[in-house]
């Protein structure tokens, strides 16, 4: 198979010509009155992510999905369907639930006792009798909300008038519909709290400009240089690059250290020192990967490569789905950040990590943030406070780590007089697209 090209849907991201060059001002990240625009025009239009399907396998199971001071729960059906409710009783606004369950075969409000059905219709309460306008059972239901599903996550958007989600999604279910992502296992389940507006995972993940900088060790394995990289945007804001799983021409591990990509070759039985130089085992030993992947995938057990690619199969696309939500596309696993914006104050936000792996036979345990973890599905959420770094200090070696700790600096410089506007390099034009992006939604125009 052929390398792909830049699907139809695509904006050209190489240079900030195709822009309008709306500034990007600090106060964005720590106006209280942005913030509470961002909420009123935006937050309640777009499609946010609930949890996993893999986590409502039965009749009445439930997650529940807190946003800002909203809090919607998806509860699975008798018949197999999810269906999104505002997790608040009818009557007098009393919170039904506070965290996920399991075969609830109803919701008791615990305040004066009204019995919800799974599908959202009351079914009991004290003293029936009552009430002037007539017993509510079977006539009164919690406020429904759309919800649909993609790639094994579980969506659902505030905005009756909301596009369906494939179509807010495009070109994404297009461009991954290779991938058997419903399979995927969820292995690390991670939430950290920093001191940040939301907006800077957005903007630190549509541009690797930074990476040579922040984290040196990616270049060994990842070719993170630009002109090798492909930039897309895409009309509903999302937007992505697609790197070459190769080593960085320009970039090289220190003569006599150990060189990463030498493992990765060893992996599928490519011998790194067959080659005669760095840039003939960098470009040629990537070929030989793609090849070797194809030729051994099935005696190894790597089912979910059937349909991938030769790009699938070694090169990391980076994707930001409009507004807050990041994936990073690896052939054996798929990493979702994704970061939401405190309720009341903007200078900070909670950090979403989902490291999800695809199942192979005979493996057992994944290598992720930092560790072996097993490869089944975790049902404990680990949550930390970032603290400057000391909060997650078990991590500082991971390229995630690297970035939160830059967070609070960009954070506190943003409010700076001495910032007026960035001053953008063209592998950083979809930083200013998505501040575009989000500009039409502030002004109405999405």
């Amino acid at each position: 198979m052929g390398q792909p090209v830049a699907h139809e849907l695509a904006i050209d991201a190489s240079t900030p010509a195709t822009l309008r060059g709306d500034p990007i001002t600090g106060d964005r990240y720590y106006s209280k009155e942005f913030a509470q625009l961002e909420w009123e025009r935006m937050w309640t239009k777009v499609w946010h992510v609930a949890g996993r399907t893999s986590q409502l396998p039965k009749p009445g199971d439930f997650i529940v999905h807190d946003f800002m001071h909203e809090s919607v729960m998806v509860v699975r059906q008798d018949d197999g369907a999810l269906r999104a409710f505002y997790n608040v009783c009818q009557h007098r606004g009393q919170r039904l639930v506070w965290s996920d369950g399991q075969g609830q075969h109803n919701f008791h409000c615990p305040y004066h006792g009204w019995v919800w059905g799974r599908d959202g219709v009351l079914q009991s309460l004290p003293d029936a009798d009552d009430f002037p306008q007539g017993n509510p059972c079977g006539k009164r239901t919690l406020k429904e909300l759309r919800c649909a599903t993609w790639a094994g996550f579980v969506w659902y958007t505030m905005n009756p008038d909301a596009p369906p989600l494939l179509d807010y999604l495009a070109p994404m279910p297009d461009l991954y519909k290779n991938f058997p992502a419903e399979t995927l296992v969820r292995i690390a389940w991670l939430k950290i709290d920093l001191e940040t507006n939301w907006k800077f995972a957005s903007d630190n993940f549509t541009e690797s400009y930074h990476t040579r900088t922040a984290h040196p060790q990616v270049p060994a394995w990842i070719d993170q240089d630009h002109w090798s990289a492909r930039h897309e945007m895409f009309p509903n804001g999302h937007g992505r690059i697609v790197q070459p799983g190769r080593p960085s021409l320009r970039d090289r591990v220190p003569e006599g250290e150990p060189h990463p990509y030498d493992d990765i070759l060893r992996a599928w039985d490519i011998d790194p020192n067959a080659y005669p130089d760095y840039e003939t085992k960098a470009m040629q030993g990537w070929r030989d990967l793609k090849a070797q992947k194809r030729k051994l995938w099935r005696e190894r057990g790597y089912k979910h490569y059937e349909h991938l690619n030769d790009e699938e199969l070694t090169d990391s696309p980076h994707n930001v789905i409009f507004p807050n939500a990041t994936l990073s596309v690896l052939a054996d696993q798929w990493i979702f950040f994704r970061t939401e914006p405190h309720p009341t104050d903007p200078n900070k936000c909670t950090f979403d990590l989902w490291c999800l792996v695809f199942p192979v036979e005979g493996v057992k345990e994944f290598e992720c943030m930092g560790g072996l973890r097993p490869v089944q599905e975790t049902d404990t959420q680990e949550h930390y406070v970032f603290d400057g770094g000391r909060g997650l200090a078990h991590l500082s070696d991971q390229i995630v780590f690297q970035d939160m700790m830059l967070a609070e600096g960009q954070q506190r410089g943003l409010r700076s007089r001495g910032y007026t506007d960035a001053y953008l390099a063209g592998q950083e034009t979809r930083v200013r697209y998505f501040h575009e992006v989000l500009n039409d939604y502030i002004a109405g125009r999405r």
